[in-house]
């Protein structure tokens, strides 16, 4: 059973204890866990990806994964950081995506519903790029099933994308209310820590620790509103191109090689 943490500056204590010599970790912020307790997380460290927990995602139709691919360069553990990269495909005899991409996924593998969720991260940014943090039901498909979208980042803007979908805001005519999301700002090419805090009658979404955006349950709409009742899984995704990214202009292949670093996971349960 792992003990109630009252700051993250204990857990990053015992990491950094821890840790390979050498191995450069990111300063961590404190943030307040008092009445939290630690249930699910990867620090990835060692030089793979821990298999219980994590999948790489596969090449589909929609726009964030048709660039997926299982090219060992797009996928590395190095000093206790994971590294999803994009970089333009040079090798179009093989394989005829312009430009390859990495992610991760917990499906089938862990889910949880209710929770206080942060992962830490950065990236480097590129006209078309993409990375994102977020999280789909378990059942329902999509967008029933639900999604909630802890960042996703554009480009080399200066502000990160924080939603939620369902069968509700996805409906054709319905007002978006109450509000399914919002942007905050963030310090672009710096470490920031992403998540939620989540539970029966809300969502809201954090930046280092600060509220960002809430997404309130409102009963009289019922399940197409609130699929957010069911567990969830993690994606962790970096990809190039898409109708939304390249609104504001065509992916630049000079621009890369792109990608996006995470430092860690962690999911926490209210200590009862």
């Amino acid at each position: 059973m792992l003990p109630t943490l009252r700051t993250l500056s204990l857990v990053s204590a015992l990491i950094l204890a821890t840790a390979p010599a050498g191995a450069q970790a990111p300063v961590t912020e404190e943030f307040d866990l008092a009445g939290w307790k630690l249930i699910w997380h990867d620090e990835f460290n060692g030089d793979e990806l821990h298999s219980s927990k994590w999948s790489r995602c596969k090449r589909g139709t929609a726009d964030w994964m048709n660039t997926m691919s299982d090219d060992p360069r797009l996928l590395e553990l190095k000093d206790g950081i994971l590294h999803l990269r994009g970089i333009e495909n040079d090798k179009p005899q093989e394989d005829s995506a312009p430009y390859l991409t990495a992610g991760v996924t917990s499906e089938k593998k862990f889910s949880f519903r209710y929770g206080k969720v942060q992962i830490r991260a950065r990236f480097k940014s590129a006209q078309g790029a993409w990375p994102a943090l977020w999280m789909l039901g378990d059942n329902g498909g999509w967008p029933a099933g639900g999604e909630i979208d802890l960042m996703e980042h554009l480009n080399f803007d200066s502000i990160v994308y924080q939603t939620v979908h369902s069968k509700y805001t996805h409906t054709p005519g319905v007002k978006d209310e109450p509000k399914h999301g919002s942007t905050a700002k963030i310090e672009r090419d710096d470490w920031n820590t992403y998540g939620c805090e989540w539970d029966a009658d809300k969502i809201v979404m954090t930046v280092n620790g600060k509220p960002s955006h809430t997404y309130p349950r409102v009963e009289k709409l019922g399940d197409e509103q609130w699929p957010f009742k069911q567990k969830f899984y993690f994606i962790l995704s970096m990809q190039i191109g898409g109708g939304w990214v390249n609104q504001t202009g065509a992916t630049d292949p000079a621009d890369y090689p792109a990608g996006m670093e995470v430092d860690w996971i962690r999911v926490y349960k209210r200590a009862d």
